[in-house]
């Protein structure tokens, strides 16, 4: 399958890195924030987890990505990606 594109340009999606041994990746900051939400949620009820973004999307989320053990390594990665993208203003 190779690295992750994104469908709409066809180019590889920028904000990636390892994690966990695998790739860890997001369309932008707020693809990112839904990660992150979900990945701190100590809980993950059935329900929205954030107003803007369908149940069907978490729950397609790898297993990896999903597991509590993993928890602290993916928030990391996730602040080190939020990191690299340079401040609006």
């Amino acid at each position: 399958m190779g690295s992750p594109i994104d469908p709409y340009f066809q180019r590889a999606v920028w904000l990636q890195a390892s994690c966990c041994g695998n790739v860890l990746w997001g369309y932008n900051l707020r693809h990112l924030d839904l990660l992150e939400s979900y990945v701190q949620a100590k809980l993950r009820e059935r329900g929205e987890l954030v107003p803007w973004a369908p149940m069907s999307l978490v729950e397609r989320l790898p297993t990896w990505l999903k597991a509590a053990k993993n928890r602290t390594e993916i928030l990391r990665t996730i602040k080190r990606l939020r990191s690299t993208v340079p401040a609006a203003g």
